[in-house]
Protein backbone atom coordinates (compact mmCIF):
# COMPACT_ATOMS: atom_id res chain seq x y z
CA UNK A 1 0.00 0.00 0.00
CA UNK A 2 1.36 3.20 -0.73
CA UNK A 3 2.03 6.00 1.90
CA UNK A 4 0.20 9.32 1.08
CA UNK A 5 2.05 12.41 2.24
CA UNK A 6 -0.36 15.54 3.27
CA UNK A 7 1.25 16.91 -0.41
CA UNK A 8 -0.67 13.96 -2.36
CA UNK A 9 -3.98 14.10 -0.40
CA UNK A 10 -4.00 17.44 -1.41
CA UNK A 11 -3.26 16.67 -5.12
CA UNK A 12 -6.36 14.12 -5.33
CA UNK A 13 -8.96 16.53 -3.57
CA UNK A 14 -8.11 18.63 -6.16
CA UNK A 15 -8.31 16.38 -8.65
CA UNK A 16 -11.23 14.57 -7.73
CA UNK A 17 -12.80 18.41 -8.34
CA UNK A 18 -10.92 19.44 -11.20
CA UNK A 19 -10.24 16.89 -13.33
CA UNK A 20 -9.50 18.88 -16.64
CA UNK A 21 -6.85 21.39 -14.61
CA UNK A 22 -3.56 21.12 -16.16
CA UNK A 23 -0.52 20.44 -14.74
CA UNK A 24 0.73 23.75 -14.03
CA UNK A 25 -2.08 25.20 -12.55
CA UNK A 26 -2.43 21.66 -10.26
CA UNK A 27 1.15 22.06 -9.35
CA UNK A 28 0.87 25.98 -8.57
CA UNK A 29 -2.50 25.01 -6.28
CA UNK A 30 -0.45 21.97 -4.34
CA UNK A 31 2.91 24.30 -4.10
CA UNK A 32 4.98 22.15 -5.99
CA UNK A 33 7.18 22.35 -9.48
CA UNK A 34 5.47 21.01 -12.45
CA UNK A 35 8.07 18.68 -12.52
CA UNK A 36 7.40 17.43 -9.16
CA UNK A 37 3.58 17.57 -9.70
CA UNK A 38 3.61 15.47 -12.46
CA UNK A 39 6.15 12.52 -11.15
CA UNK A 40 3.68 12.73 -7.85
CA UNK A 41 0.56 12.35 -10.73
CA UNK A 42 2.17 9.15 -12.36
CA UNK A 43 3.53 7.80 -8.94
CA UNK A 44 -0.07 7.78 -7.78
CA UNK A 45 -1.58 6.37 -11.76
CA UNK A 46 1.23 3.85 -11.41
CA UNK A 47 0.41 2.76 -7.61
CA UNK A 48 -3.26 2.37 -8.73
CA UNK A 49 -4.61 5.15 -6.06
CA UNK A 50 -5.85 7.00 -9.71
CA UNK A 51 -7.69 4.89 -11.69
CA UNK A 52 -8.96 6.75 -14.08
CA UNK A 53 -10.54 10.07 -15.41
CA UNK A 54 -14.31 10.61 -16.47
CA UNK A 55 -16.55 13.37 -17.08
CA UNK A 56 -19.51 13.63 -14.63
CA UNK A 57 -23.07 13.83 -16.47
CA UNK A 58 -26.01 15.14 -15.70
CA UNK A 59 -28.82 12.37 -15.78
CA UNK A 60 -31.92 13.89 -16.53
CA UNK A 61 -30.00 16.21 -19.40
CA UNK A 62 -29.47 12.69 -21.40
CA UNK A 63 -32.60 11.17 -20.34
CA UNK A 64 -32.38 9.15 -17.03
CA UNK A 65 -35.13 10.71 -14.95
CA UNK A 66 -35.74 7.57 -13.12
CA UNK A 67 -33.26 6.60 -10.45
CA UNK A 68 -33.83 3.16 -8.11
CA UNK A 69 -31.75 1.11 -5.41
CA UNK A 70 -32.87 -2.32 -5.67
CA UNK A 71 -32.23 -4.95 -3.60
CA UNK A 72 -31.53 -8.09 -4.81
CA UNK A 73 -31.74 -11.70 -2.75
CA UNK A 74 -30.26 -14.72 -3.88
CA UNK A 75 -31.96 -18.40 -3.23
CA UNK A 76 -28.44 -19.70 -3.15
CA UNK A 77 -25.11 -18.32 -2.19
CA UNK A 78 -22.56 -20.76 -3.77
CA UNK A 79 -19.34 -19.54 -5.47
CA UNK A 80 -21.15 -20.65 -9.06
CA UNK A 81 -24.72 -18.77 -7.86
CA UNK A 82 -23.19 -15.77 -7.30
CA UNK A 83 -20.82 -15.78 -9.90
CA UNK A 84 -23.28 -15.97 -12.25
CA UNK A 85 -25.29 -13.00 -11.46
CA UNK A 86 -22.27 -10.93 -10.85
CA UNK A 87 -21.65 -11.61 -15.12
CA UNK A 88 -25.34 -10.79 -15.53
CA UNK A 89 -25.29 -7.68 -13.35
CA UNK A 90 -22.17 -6.26 -15.11
CA UNK A 91 -23.90 -6.75 -18.69
CA UNK A 92 -26.45 -4.32 -17.60
CA UNK A 93 -25.93 -1.07 -18.80
CA UNK A 94 -28.64 0.58 -16.23
CA UNK A 95 -26.74 -0.83 -12.91
CA UNK A 96 -24.03 1.71 -12.72
CA UNK A 97 -23.51 0.33 -9.21
CA UNK A 98 -23.78 -2.79 -7.39
CA UNK A 99 -22.48 -3.62 -3.63
CA UNK A 100 -23.21 -7.02 -2.29
CA UNK A 101 -24.06 -6.38 1.46
CA UNK A 102 -24.37 -8.03 4.75
CA UNK A 103 -27.78 -8.24 6.28
CA UNK A 104 -30.96 -9.44 5.09
CA UNK A 105 -30.37 -8.35 1.41
CA UNK A 106 -27.16 -10.21 -0.58
CA UNK A 107 -26.78 -7.09 -3.26
CA UNK A 108 -27.80 -3.03 -3.46
CA UNK A 109 -27.83 -2.10 -7.36
CA UNK A 110 -28.00 1.87 -8.26
CA UNK A 111 -30.14 1.78 -11.45
CA UNK A 112 -30.76 4.78 -13.91
CA UNK A 113 -33.45 4.32 -16.41
CA UNK A 114 -35.66 6.91 -18.57
CA UNK A 115 -38.51 6.18 -16.63
CA UNK A 116 -41.34 3.65 -14.78
CA UNK A 117 -41.57 1.80 -18.49
CA UNK A 118 -38.41 1.16 -18.87
CA UNK A 119 -37.79 0.26 -14.79
CA UNK A 120 -40.18 -2.21 -15.60
CA UNK A 121 -38.28 -3.41 -18.84
CA UNK A 122 -35.12 -3.69 -16.85
CA UNK A 123 -37.21 -5.51 -14.00
CA UNK A 124 -39.11 -8.41 -15.89
CA UNK A 125 -37.07 -8.73 -18.76
CA UNK A 126 -33.78 -8.64 -17.02
CA UNK A 127 -33.43 -9.03 -13.24
CA UNK A 128 -36.44 -10.93 -12.62
CA UNK A 129 -35.31 -13.42 -15.45
CA UNK A 130 -31.74 -14.06 -13.89
CA UNK A 131 -30.87 -17.51 -12.59
CA UNK A 132 -31.01 -17.72 -8.82
CA UNK A 133 -32.97 -14.42 -8.23
CA UNK A 134 -35.11 -14.88 -4.91
CA UNK A 135 -35.92 -11.82 -4.13
CA UNK A 136 -36.04 -8.10 -5.01
CA UNK A 137 -36.97 -4.91 -3.41
CA UNK A 138 -36.84 -1.25 -5.08
CA UNK A 139 -37.21 2.09 -4.00
CA UNK A 140 -37.47 4.98 -6.21
CA UNK A 141 -35.00 8.41 -5.96
CA UNK A 142 -37.66 11.43 -5.20
CA UNK A 143 -34.85 13.87 -5.12
CA UNK A 144 -31.49 13.96 -4.59
CA UNK A 145 -29.62 15.72 -1.19
CA UNK A 146 -26.00 15.15 -2.28
CA UNK A 147 -24.46 13.57 -5.19
CA UNK A 148 -20.54 13.61 -4.78
CA UNK A 149 -17.71 11.20 -6.41
CA UNK A 150 -15.22 12.70 -4.38
CA UNK A 151 -14.10 10.64 -1.54
CA UNK A 152 -13.48 12.32 1.88
CA UNK A 153 -9.52 12.67 1.87
CA UNK A 154 -9.81 14.93 4.46
CA UNK A 155 -10.54 12.55 6.72
CA UNK A 156 -6.57 11.04 6.11
CA UNK A 157 -4.96 14.11 7.11
CA UNK A 158 -5.33 13.67 10.48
Amino acid sequence: MTTLDRTDLRLLAVLQSEGRITNAELAERVSLSPSACLRRLQRLEADKIITGYAAQIDPLAVGLGLQAFVRVQLSKHEAEAIERFVEHVNGWDEVVACHALTGDMDYLLHVYVADLKDFSRFLLDHLLNAAGVADVNSSFVLRTVKRSPSLPLSQLER
